[in-house]
């Protein structure tokens, strides 16, 4: 009888042990045999085949198929973080008390009042922030009253071109183009990152702290777009600029064990590709196909790789490397939905092809940008692939190529309306990304909701282009971008008090205005309903004609107040007393009576009469339009539609039969009537344009003064004085030294040239004609002064001249004011675009006072001026915000000037008749951003327009 033993470690008779081993060791053998059966009939490699060693490349290829399942989007651990990757040691927590908060929470809906602590980066707490959570703090915390401010999450440019297309603008100094070819997905914007751009502090001037910085346009597939923070960082290197940059920027092909991050690219269809290769649309949408079809292959090559890898199907793979090609990844990358794609499109059969495309490749699109006919086809944006593109959009800015013929500012209203996305974007330098508020401010007042208004440069932007994880939104655990604004971020001329980047504060010694209770409350803003149905119903060309005119008395109700021209400025003559509005009577284009209704309107007078309500409204001088090509054509980049450039005596030679170096260009001679450009000015209430032929070099000719409303030369009023002023250019170029442009004027003005240009200059020198100049150098403006007072001395008589640009006239306010010389800043928010016109005074929060303001504290005529005849419609609003800037600095009258009759003084108008059209608001005066005007009293025609 055997002994039973039992284990030390078990407690099982040994014996007993040794059997069931044995057993057990029999039927391991015969599973074996079973599974390696199965397995063969499965065609998976055997045991011995799986243990084998693995091939040397076999690594990598594992971690590249691995990382191919790998969705891109912040880590699991990401909202466990204690610091912003970004975050500067020795930067101080700060504690905002006291704000009123637009987080970015239920569709852009929540605000709340909260306390904000900002530390390592990271917004670390919000709401009511009491002693017992600052202990750790102790004394280290810089804690400010915000006193009821408004907060919002930094602005978020989804479309800029910083530091690529560079201000200045110099040679060397702009990589946003290549001319290499229409299909280039492998070159990156980061490699021509400029730090040295004189705009990005600017823009954070303006609120701006995140922008993707996007290769331009000329190419069908441009490249590689990289998001950047604002802020200046102690490396001076554009990598330290950047938001969550992809790994591949230090890996061709990184091995991956994390989720990947976003990757951008540019995509662009239409006329520039077009134009830039002369290709066709059909060629263009074939090179898409080709480069797609390319990244398609090596795609399912790839995963035919990864089956065999996964597989451990080595003898397939031997001697294969991963397959992957350093050009084509990145559009690879595309079809794997780990690239924002950001296609520049505009009109309905471009959007149509990228759509087809998405689909027939199987990528989504994140944003279509410009894209000025996407709100007429909505539904055909919900057919791409996996979601609807959001549409990142300008307000206004229209009509200046003919695919954005069709723009309409009630675009983003439309489209909100479908549910598509809207994002407002600079494509800065072409809009200064530094006013990107004022795109949203713009969309809210044509019908785009506040909450959507807002989101459409923070929230939205920061989805759209994957960064919604830690950007565009105050919430705990966010970046700490946050704008602390002056006002309501809606109301017109909202400036930023503190802008903080990463929890660090930009703004080094802010100056600040008080506004007005009022704009610390959502604006409100006119009602256009109609305006917004007819822009769908007209496919974007709705009809502008005035929808009345009448030389029947018109009684205007409800008028709060009248400002009219006299004696060469504008005055208010009328203001409603306490709660009774006033009425005004207009007869045959003539106010014959206004005041209270009991004096101005008789019994017998209603029965006839047009009764308009214009809801507490104002009547004031039509504005007048200068510094674009408004009047001179329909389509700017569309030679067919233009009047053309003139010849430029100092370049080139003048035809003999034109009258050679002695004939003069009459712009009246070129002048478009009916344009939609000047008839939407004319509804807006810039009632006048003047204008002088367009040129290239330094001379250009006489100016014009035409009715915008007009429809034909032959209509009534529709040119309001053949020629005004003669105009010329003195600017750096390539066809003539500055000192040449100096000499030839100062030849034209003291030895005048026999013809008609003599004519002229001579009546310049005689003080009978305004000479005209634009330049922007407060150095050319210096000679200019000096030359003034040469051509004053030989004859006798005070020159009247006129800079117009100006951005540097600042600098000689008082010679400027001394030697009787006129301003029209073109560009009344001042940018520096070029070299010439660098210094400039940017105004709030950068400098006390606007370059304005300065000029009209000297008690010199100051114009303002738009440069694009789209933007004409905006001069009323551009006006309003600089005497918002200027605090009380200017009045309402004076502000009102700026855009009317002093424009008029300082480029030869005829200021002297009464037959100046008079603008009618409702709900506010001109200035107002509640305002819509309703009709134009013309006492010239002898009648009104109801709008």
């Amino acid at each position: 009888m055997m002994e039973k033993v039992l284990s030390s470690q078990s407690g099982q008779p040994v014996g007993e042990r040794r059997t069931e081993n044995l057993v057990s060791r029999r039927v391991a053998r015969g599973t074996l045999v079973l599974l390696a059966l199965f397995l063969v009939s499965l065609q998976v490699p055997t045991l011995y085949t799986a243990f084998r060693p693995l091939p040397p490349h076999a690594a990598i290829a594992l971690s590249r198929c691995r990382a191919l399942s790998l969705t891109p989007g912040p880590s699991v651990d990401f909202y466990r973080r204690k610091e912003s990757d970004r975050f500067v040691p020795g930067t101080k927590p700060y504690l905002l008390r006291n704000g009123k908060v637009w987080t970015g929470a239920e569709n852009g809906t929540e605000v709340i009042r909260a306390d904000i602590l900002l530390d390592k980066g990271i917004i670390k707490s919000i709401g009511h922030i009491g002693h017992s959570h600052l202990k750790t703090y102790r004394d280290n915390v810089v804690t400010v009253d915000l006193k009821g401010a408004w907060v919002t999450p930094g602005i978020i440019d989804l479309h800029s071109h910083l530091g690529v297309d560079s201000a200045p603008r110099l040679l060397g100094a702009t990589d946003t183009n290549s001319h290499h070819g229409p299909i280039l997905p492998w070159l990156r914007a980061l490699d021509g990152l400029n730090t040295h751009d004189a705009a990005y502090a600017l823009s954070v001037a303006g609120g701006v702290t995140t922008a993707l910085v996007l290769p331009g346009s000329a190419n069908a597939i441009g490249g590689q777009g990289f998001t950047i923070k604002l802020r200046e960082t102690a490396e001076r290197t554009p990598t330290s600029m950047l938001l969550e940059p992809p790994y591949q920027i230090n890996a061709s092909f990184p091995d991956q064990t994390d989720r990947p991050r976003w990757r951008q690219m540019k995509h662009a269809c239409g006329e520039n590709p077009s134009r830039v290769y002369g290709n066709t649309r059909m060629d263009t949408i074939w090179a898409f196909r080709q480069a797609y079809d390319t990244a398609r292959k090596i795609k399912e090559s790839q995963d035919a790789y990864c089956v065999d890898a996964d597989a451990g199907n080595w003898d397939a793979l031997k001697d294969k490397p991963y397959p992957e090609d350093l050009q084509w990844e990145s559009l690879v990358d595309v079809l794997r939905g780990r690239v924002k794609v950001q296609v520049h499109c505009y009109e309905t059969v471009d959007i149509d092809d990228l759509i087809r495309i998405s689909n027939e490749f199987e990528f989504p699109i994140a944003a279509f940008h410009h894209a000025h006919e996407a709100y007429l086809v909505p539904d055909t944006l919900k057919k791409a692939y996996d979601h609807p593109p959001a549409i990142a959009m300008f307000a206004t800015h229209s009509r200046y190529k003919r695919e954005a013929y069709r723009g309409s500012e009630f675009a983003p209203r439309i489209l909100a309306e479908h549910g598509i996305p809207v994002v407002m974007k600079s494509d800065h330098p072409v809009t200064d990304s530094r006013y990107l508020l004022y795109q949203a401010q713009l969309a809210f007042v044509y019908g785009l909701p506040e909450n959507l208004a807002i989101a459409s440069i923070s929230s939205t932007p920061a989805e759209v282009m994957g960064m919604g994880h830690r950007i565009g939104y105050v919430k705990e655990g966010w970046d700490a971008d946050l704008v602390v604004w002056d006002s309501h971020p809606l109301a017109l001329g909202a400036t930023p008090k503190q802008v903080f980047i990463d929890g660090i504060p930009q703004l080094k010694s802010p100056h600040v205005v008080n506004k007005p209770a009022s704009f610390q409350r959502t604006p409100k803003v006119p009602n256009f309903d109609k305006e917004a149905a007819d822009a769908v119903k007209y496919e974007g060309l709705p009809p502008l004609i005035p929808s009345k005119t009448t030389s029947s008395p018109v009684v205007f109700m409800d008028v709060k107040s009248v400002f009219v021209r006299a004696d060469n400025r504008v005055r208010e003559v009328y203001s409603a007393q306490d709660a009774e509005l006033g009425a005004v009577i207009v007869q045959n284009g003539t106010i014959t009576c206004m005041g209270t209704y009991s004096t101005c309107v008789t019994p017998g007078l209603l029965a006839d009469a047009e009764i308009v309500n214009v809801k507490g409204g104002s009547i004031s001088p039509g504005f007048t339009s200068f510094g674009s090509n408004l009047g001179l054509g329909a389509i700017g980049a569309e030679p067919s539609t233009m009047d053309g450039y003139v010849f430029d005596p100092l370049v080139q030679k003048v035809p003999a039969i034109l009258g050679g170096d002695g004939t003069v260009i009459r712009a009246v001679d070129g002048l478009s009537f009916g344009t939609r450009d000047a008839l939407i000015a004319y509804r807006a209430g810039v009632t006048k344009g003047i204008t002088a032929p367009a040129h290239r070099g330094f001379y250009a000719g006489l100016g014009t003064s035409f009715f915008t409303g007009a429809t034909n030369r032959l209509d009534r009023g529709a040119v309001l004085q053949e020629a005004t002023a003669v105009h010329i250019t003195v600017r750096p170029a390539s066809f003539g030294s500055i000192s040449t442009q100096i000499a030839t004027l100062r030849r034209l003005l003291l030895r005048p040239i026999e013809g008609d240009s003599g004519d002229w200059f001579r009546g310049v020198g005689e003080g009978r004609v305004t000479l005209v100049v634009d330049t922007d150098s407060a150095d050319i403006i210096a000679t200019l002064i000096l030359l003034k007072r040469e051509v004053e001395k030989a004859y006798g008589n005070i020159v009247k001249m006129t800079v117009t640009g100006a951005q540097e006239a600042h600098i000689l306010a008082k010679e400027i004011a001394e030697a009787g010389v006129g301003v029209i800043q073109t560009l009344s928010k001042p940018f520096p675009s070029e070299w010439e016109g660098q210094r400039i005074l940017p105004g709030l929060p950068l400098s006390e006072q606007t370059s304005i303001a300065v000029l009209l504290a000297q008690n010199i005529t100051v114009g303002i001026g738009t440069l694009s005849p789209a933007e004409a419609r905006n001069l009323p609003f551009e006006v309003a915000w600089v005497a918002l800037d200027a605090g009380r600095a200017i009045s309402k009258e004076e502000a009102i000037a700026l855009g009317s009759t002093n424009v008029e003084i300082l480029l030869g108008g005829d200021i002297d008749t009464d037959g100046h059209d008079m603008v009618v608001t409702e709900g506010g005066d001109i200035l107002d951003m509640q305002s819509k005007v309703v009709a134009v009293v013309s006492p010239a025609r002898q009648l009104v327009d109801l709008l």
